[in-house]
């Protein structure tokens, strides 16, 4: 048995059984990190060691009935902006390389309440701000299908780990499109929920009316499952949202008989790839063969969603960026005559060219003589966005649109041209911007064999409709079964 190709539901049950233990999935997969980490380079820090104390523990204790969960015992991947106590939280920056969080986020707690065991804290783009994964100080990390492509980002730690089977699930941020499309590039499935449906409480703020946390799964089941984990109101975060307790799993019905799906055809014109655009065509077939309604409609404000987002996202970053300046906590130079040399050193060390380009434009866009012109402006476009999203929502159940118009791109080939880096969250930003849900789900690889990502997008607490369609897609097309990552190519 081949324990790392389970999914997590799969493992569930082999664990209930007792056909298999804690310790022979911690095991197997530790053993996978030791065999094809070189090679990934997913983790900030590998947990490995103390994962397989903690396994052996949890046996003890299911084996006594004291097991909280049905998942007790069950390994995950997590990336490195969540707080995690008593364990680095780095969030890939030079800024925090040794900050140990001192509380867990709430997700950890939550995390920590199913008895689940982590593996370890993997890479990104530094404090989330990058498309690719190449903007890690540490390492960059590549993707399985092609370790001379990028896994996508920021969380391309996580959907590379989750495609190389370093980690049967884990769980990453969505400012811009970072759950769905490294899950798009590595051809596994990322959810983003509706804004306040996931505390956000312990997780390093990028933006934060934009940030989401949400699942990395191999599969929809798995899916809904960690969503089940970590979604639910928190006192501690004030945009959280009290939506009752529900389980998602319980919407996977395998039917989308009657259910209405628009395709804004502003998503399908210029720039997108011709075998991406194929591949979405045919799912849109499918879709009617399975009973499903199929309609063309239009987005009007989505040429405009690209830049609001990054000048609130920008703005925003410049805010919550401003905390680490050498003092309080985070990299200190050891340069320094003055306060001011403090403030202007640490930072120019400490943090990489994406945060700091990143930091100007907020800080410019929020500057007197321009707050008007750029943020002000930025913030009434967004309302237009959710109206927009609240016109087609009147009329359609879900909205269907590419993850990404590209495959995933050549390490290297786009990090020295940011603009041309930006524009792939095209399909992306604008759930962000309107706070909506959206899951890419793979639909089909190029002629290359890279995987091709379709997104779903789902009314405000809509995640039930939204993972019900994706689950009813992926057990028609068994994506999983039919292909799988190849580690093509060598690490340049």
């Amino acid at each position: 048995m081949n324990i790392t190709k389970l999914t997590v539901h799969e493992l569930q049950e082999k664990l209930a059984s007792g056909e298999l233990t804690s310790y022979d999935i911690t095991k197997a997969y530790t053993d996978r990190i030791a065999d094809k980490e070189k090679d990934v380079q997913a983790f900030v820090t590998d947990l490995s060691e103390e994962a397989l104390k903690q396994a052996s523990i949890m046996d003890e204790k299911i084996k006594a009935g004291e097991a909280k969960s049905k998942l007790s015992g069950i390994p995950i991947g997590i990336k490195d902006n969540i707080c995690t106590k008593g364990i680095r939280t780095t969030c890939s920056s030079k800024m925090l390389e040794n900050f140990i969080a001192p509380y867990n986020a709430t997700v950890m707690e939550k995390i920590n309440d199913e008895e689940l065991i982590n593996l370890g804290k993997l890479n990104m783009d530094e404090f989330a701000m990058g498309g690719s994964t190449e903007y890690s100080y540490f390492k960059k990390t590549r993707n399985p299908w092609n370790l001379n492509k990028v896994p996508g980002g920021s969380s391309g730690g996580s959907a590379s780990a989750v495609a190389a089977e370093l980690v049967p699930w884990a769980l990453g941020t969505d400012t811009g499109g970072s759950i769905r499309q490294p899950s798009s590039f590595c051809g596994v499935v990322g959810l983003k929920p509706t804004y306040g449906l996931v505390s956000r409480y312990g997780v390093v703020a990028f933006a934060s009316s934009l940030d989401q946390v949400g699942p990395i799964t191999k599969d929809v089941t798995d899916c809904a499952m960690l969503l089940n984990i970590i979604s639910g109101h928190d006192k501690r975060d004030t945009t959280s949202v009290d939506n009752g307790d529900k389980d998602y799993v319980k919407a996977l019905k395998n039917d989308v008989k009657g259910l209405k799906i628009g395709v804004p055809k502003e998503y399908f014109g210029e720039g997108i790839n011709p075998e991406v655009k194929e591949k979405l065509q045919e799912a849109l077939e499918i879709y009617k063969e399975l009973g499903a309604t199929v309609e063309e409609c239009t987005l009007d404000i989505a040429d405009y969603a690209l830049a609001t987002y990054y000048i609130i996202a920008c703005a925003e970053a410049s805010s919550n960026l401003g905390r680490f300046d050498g003092i309080r906590y985070g990299y200190r130079t050891e340069n320094f005559k003055n306060l001011k040399d403090i403030y202007r050193n640490s930072r120019s060390e400490g943090f990489g060219s994406e945060v700091k380009r990143r930091i100007i434009l907020g800080t410019y866009v929020l500057s007197s003589g321009y707050y008007d012109a750029y943020y002000k402006k930025a913030q009434q476009v967004r309302t237009l966005v959710m109206q927009e999203f609240e016109k087609l929502f009147s009329k359609y159940d879900v909205l269907l649109t590419p993850t990404s118009p590209t495959v995933a791109f050549d390490i290297g080939s786009k990090s020295d041209n940011p603009l041309e880096m930006y524009l792939a969250d095209i399909c992306t930003v604008s759930v962000n911007i309107a706070g909506l849900p959206g899951i890419s789900i793979p639909c089909g690889v190029d002629k290359e064999g890279m995987p091709i990502g379709m997104q779903l997008i789902g009314k405000h607490f809509g995640e039930e409709t939204i993972l019900n369609a994706a689950y009813t897609f992926e057990q028609k097309i068994k994506f999983r079964e039919n292909y799988t990552p190849e580690f093509k190519g060598g690490a340049k």
